[in-house]
Order: structure tokens, then C-alpha cells, then sequence
């Protein structure tokens, strides 16, 4: 049997990267992946798009993770976004910044940062095994010697670097592997939740809107009467309730609320850029200058047609009233309604269907400056798999690489 000087589990961005990193090291490399081609998730990453980055400095992109958040202080301290952009820049790659400093290639094709990453493997000598999943990493006196696959395949190796992704979107391979794997080695799994996922509503007229989006609107979460977060930014609605960058970002304080019994509310907010004064006002002038029109004609620039007669409703309003006959109380319902329209949470879609998942091998059993097991020597971790998580905009992809190539780097 070949002798490698690492094995790396999982070809997903934090696999490839690992790879990549170590074998710049003159190091001889073995990638398995259990898929027939790699990068399965990385291809739809953004919509397809592939969100690499954000611009953003250490600080700020640290402030969007979870409780992870100062295990990857290091981690970002030796390989950040300006590194990973010179990475795929080498490669060719012409970058853009967006709204909210998210980084996309210029082209928007995710395909062409996976070409980079197999261009390197290729150029580094990294030897990959596709269509092979590994059972289990062969440990003895706690030391790293290889790992077995299902079809009973051994592979040696002093060291193992887990990159198997998380348990969202199973469809890519991302089946929860790696926990198993750390399981049996010792290592605590937190408790894995949904994160970055849809929010099911429970009116059913919600089926309606499916398929409508708002560019700008202000969405707050509220548990029992208080408010837990809030966003500003686009959301769609969809046969189930409501999706969208803000609404997946507000689902783990969703989560949480839910697990503490809370009754739940979404709200929204169709005019953020007015105060309640101002919005008043728009109301009242909207109102006089439209005063033979029926009420659900008006406000086509702030709702959608399909919108209004159930927010009328909603608001407890007879679609087909004139302008001239709505009394000030009227008036005042439908200011609230514009302001904070409510809706009632039913749940969260499941962690398969989540951007990433929330939980993993517990970072306080992971040396962060080189993200080797402290249980086990020679067993590394990198990606998803960890306990760590961010909102939407970039961070979980860079926190992928960055993780990947200080696994490399300090094998």
C-alpha cells in the first residue's frame, strides 16, 4: 500500500484548498472524495455565482459568525480574503465587489473558481480517489495511520485532514460523514441546527405571494412580544412562507426563539425609509390625490398587484373602497399595516435545506492555530464540519479556504 504524507477527506472548497496547501509543501497528498467529480456544493454556492468573499476587514467579518468567532481569529490571521483573492487571481480569476462588499467573479460562474482548484491539484501532483467513502480514520496510541473506506480499501497516511461539509444539501455528498468520523475518535459533536434557512409561515393565503420579491424592506423577529432581530434588505415569499439573504440570516435567532417555546412573529415593514410621521403624510397625500380610486389601485409602486387585496384584507379593508371614503381610523390600520405587517412562524425548513449547517465538532477540542485534533495527533479538521457558521455574504466560503490551507500549511 503507497504511504502519503496526508490524507484529506472531502473535496469541497476546505478539501481542496488543504490539499492544495500541503502539497505546496512538497508533501505527497491523497484527496477521497465519495462523489465522481469534486466541488458539488462550491457549483451552486451564491446561485450559482459562487460568493467567495467578503471585503470587509478581520473585525467586521469576524462580527458575522457565531459563537466560532474567535476560534477563527487565527485562522484568518494567516490566510484572509486579500489572500484568497491573490490565490484565484494567479488563476486567472477577475474578481467584482457587490452590495455589502460580497466579492463574485466578474462572470459570474462558479465554474471557473472549481477550474482554478483543479488546475492546482492537477499542477501539485495531488493524487484523487473519487467514488470512495471513508469508514473510518485508523487510529493507534492516538496517533493518525491512515483510514478504510466501505469498500475496504486502506490508505496510509500519518495524517488526516476531516473536510466532509456539513449536513446541508445532501444531494452534493454532504451527509454528515465527518461527524461520525470525530464521533468515534472522541470528539463532542455540538448539536447540529438549521442555519441560513427559509422561515415557514402559517397563513396560508402566504401561497399567493409564491414567487413575489421586495427589494427593500425591514424585517424584525419578535418572540413573545419582543423583538429579537432585525434586517433591512430583499426577501420572497414561496409556497411555505418567506426566503430570501435577510430571512436566512434572522433564522438561527428563529431557531433558538422556537426551541424556548416562544410564540414567534415575523413582521414587515414595506416603507423602512419612512419614519411613522412621514409615512403619515405619504398616506394622506397618496390618499387625496388618488380620492376616486379604489384603494386597491393604489400603492403600486410599494406592493405588487398580486400583493394587494390580501394586505387589504389583511388590514381589514374592502379592496374595492374609494380613496375619499377612508375614515382616519382606517387610515391609521393601514399605516400600521404598512409598517408592520405580521405574520405568524410555523417553523423552519430542515438543516438539509440550509445554506450551511449550524453545529459540528466542537472547536474548544481543536488546536485553532493549527486546527489539529488536540485528542488525536495528526487529525486535522477544516471546513463546515467545525463548529462555525456566519450569515450570508461570503463568510462561510472564506472561512472554508481559510481553514483548508492552515490545515495544509501545518501538516
Amino acid at each position: 500500500m503507497k504511504h502519503y504524507d496526508a490524507i484529506v477527506i472531502g473535496a469541497g472548497p476546505a478539501g481542496m484548498m488543504a490539499a492544495i496547501s500541503a502539497s505546496e509543501n512538497n508533501k505527497k497528498i491523497l484527496l477521497i472524495e465519495r462523489n465522481n467529480n469534486p466541488g458539488a456544493k462550491l457549483l451552486i454556492t451564491g446561485g450559482g455565482r459562487c460568493n467567495i468573499t467578503n471585503i470587509c476587514d478581520a473585525q467586521d467579518f469576524l462580527k458575522s459568525f457565531s459563537a466560532s468567532r474567535d476560534f477563527l481569529r487565527n485562522s484568518f490571521a494567516q490566510f484572509f480574503n486579500t489572500d484568497l483573492l491573490f490565490f484565484f487571481g494567479k488563476g486567472g480569476i477577475v474578481f467584482k465587489t457587490e452590495e455589502n462588499g460580497c466579492v463574485f467573479p466578474v462572470n459570474n460562474k462558479a465554474g471557473d473558481i472549481l477550474n482554478v482548484l483543479r488546475q492546482k491539484l492537477q499542477e501539485n501532483n495531488v493524487e484523487v480517489v473519487f467514488g470512495e467513502r471513508v469508514k473510518d480514520v485508523i487510529v493507534k496510541d492516538k496517533k493518525v495511520e491512515g483510514v478504510m473506506t466501505f469498500s475496504g480499501k486502506h490508505f496510509l497516511a500519518n495524517n488526516v485532514v476531516v473536510a466532509t461539509g456539513g449536513l446541508s444539501y445532501p444531494e452534493t455528498g454532504s451527509s454528515g460523514d465527518g461527524y461520525e468520523l470525530a464521533k468515534k475518535l472522541g470528539h463532542t459533536i455540538i448539536s447540529l441546527k438549521p442555519a441560513l434557512v427559509p422561515i415557514i409561515i402559517k397563513e396560508k393565503f402566504i401561497k399567493d405571494w409564491q414567487g413575489i420579491s421586495l427589494k427593500k424592506v425591514r424585517v424584525s423577529i419578535w418572540g413573545n412580544g419582543k423583538k429579537i432581530v432585525e434586517r433591512l434588505g430583499g426577501i420572497i415569499f414561496t409556497h411555505f412562507g418567506v426566503s430570501g439573504p435577510i430571512i436566512l440570516d434572522m433564522s438561527s435567532a428563529v431557531y433558538d426563539a422556537l426551541q424556548l417555546k416562544n410564540s414567534v412573529e415575523l413582521s414587515i415593514n414595506f416603507i423602512p425609509e419612512l419614519d411613522q410621521k412621514k409615512l403619515d403624510a405619504f398616506v394622506l397625500c397618496e390618499l387625496k390625490a388618488n380620492s376616486a380610486k379604489a384603494i386597491k389601485n393604489m400603492f403600486r409602486d410599494i406592493l405588487p398587484r398580486r400583493m394587494m387585496e390580501l394586505f387589504l384584507k389583511y388590514c381589514n379593508f374592502n379592496p374595492d373602497i374609494s380613496s375619499h371614503q377612508i375614515t382616519f381610523e382606517q387610515r391609521k390600520k393601514l399605516i400600521a399595516g404598512l409598517s408592520g405587517f405580521r405574520l405568524t412562524v410555523k417553523g423552519l425548513m430542515p438543516v438539509k435545506d440550509g445554506v450551511v449547517t449550524r453545529g459540528g465538532v466542537s472547536t474548544k477540542e481543536i488546536n485553532p492555530k493549527t486546527l489539529e485534533s488536540k485528542l488525536i495527533k495528526g487529525l486535522f479538521f477544516a471546513g463546515e464540519v467545525i463548529d462555525i457558521d456566519a450569515t450570508t455574504g461570503g463568510y462561510n466560503l472564506q472561512a472554508a479556504f481559510s481553514t483548508g490551507w492552515v490545515c495544509g500549511n501545518n501538516i
